[in-house]
């Protein structure tokens, strides 16, 4: 039997660089939250929540097309960037720390 595990794709950035890559953890954060462990998948991905947010978003977005959902689009863009940005220096940190 498979998992959701077996269709993951590998990040390359990791693979060829050794380090993880702002978005590692995506995708073990979606097969989290799809098991209803919600909390574990924030600790996995900081940003699985706005990137939802921003995904739906884009989605009002693409069937509007109204210059308020556009806004709302980059509003949550920029935030989930945030977040992942912070994350991903807090996560290198504590790598290079311990």
């Amino acid at each position: 039997m498979h998992g959701a595990k077996d269709y993951m794709l590998p990040c390359l950035n990791k693979k060829l660089l050794g380090v993880d890559c702002p978005g590692c953890g995506l995708q073990r954060s979606v097969v989290l939250v799809s098991k209803g462990e919600f909390t574990e998948a924030f600790y996995m991905f900081p940003a699985i929540y706005t990137t939802f947010l921003f995904i739906i978003a884009i989605v009002f977005h693409f069937f509007l097309k109204k210059k308020i959902t556009s806004k709302i689009s980059i509003a949550f863009a920029i935030i989930n960037a945030v977040i992942m940005i912070i994350a991903y220096f807090l996560k290198m940190n504590k790598l290079i720390l311990n």
